[in-house]
């Protein structure tokens, strides 16, 4: 029975246009919750950041999420936020969601590069897909354009994690609810 759905937003190094040499895009924040499929109660609202080991945090970046260098560099490895995930946040039997398909790929992609394994056994869903169908857009917007035409709150800070997977959450939930009608 699916109980709950871990909904996740990553946050990672970029840049205004290509990365340095020698640097490569990865994870510097993984925001996540819980989403109770039967009360639609969103709790667990959580950051793990995570220290950069193969590029550093841009002042692109800073503006963009708030994360400074120090903050990251502050972070845990990338495997120990891996066993977070699996060991405090139960992922290998949970299903979880993210707002488009990029972190879905950005965390495999990195798990692979970096010789991991991969967290999540479950089923990916796509709240972006999900939204997009549920409001009959013919193009997908963006989390925030999307709370807009919901009718709901931006809460916190758009980019940043934690408050994006807050956000994701609430258009999961007014998505179940819609489903239940």
């Amino acid at each position: 029975m699916l109980e709950k759905i871990l909904v996740l937003d990553l946050e990672c190094t970029c840049w205004e246009k290509q990365p340095p040499d020698g640097q490569t895009q990865e994870i510097i924040e993984i925001g996540l919750c819980m989403l109770d499929t039967f009360t639609l109660e969103r709790s667990q609202k959580h950051s793990i950041m995570v220290k950069p080991e193969r590029s550093a945090v841009s002042a692109f970046c800073t503006q963009l999420t708030t994360i400074t260098p120090e903050e990251a560099n502050k972070g845990v490895p990338f495997s120990e936020a891996l066993h977070i995930l699996t060991t405090e946040f139960g992922a290998a039997a949970t299903i979880w969601a993210s707002f488009g398909d990029f972190d879905r790929k950005q965390l495999e992609c990195q798990c692979r590069d970096m010789g991991f394994a991969y967290p999540f056994k479950q089923t990916h869903l796509n709240v972006k897909v999900l939204s997009s169908l549920m409001l009959g857009l013919k193009r997908p917007l963006g989390m925030d354009g999307t709370l807009q035409k919901m009718g709901l709150p931006l809460e916190g800070i758009h980019h940043r994690g934690a408050d994006d997977a807050w956000n994701i959450a609430l258009i999961l939930k007014h998505i179940l609810l819609k489903w239940r009608t």
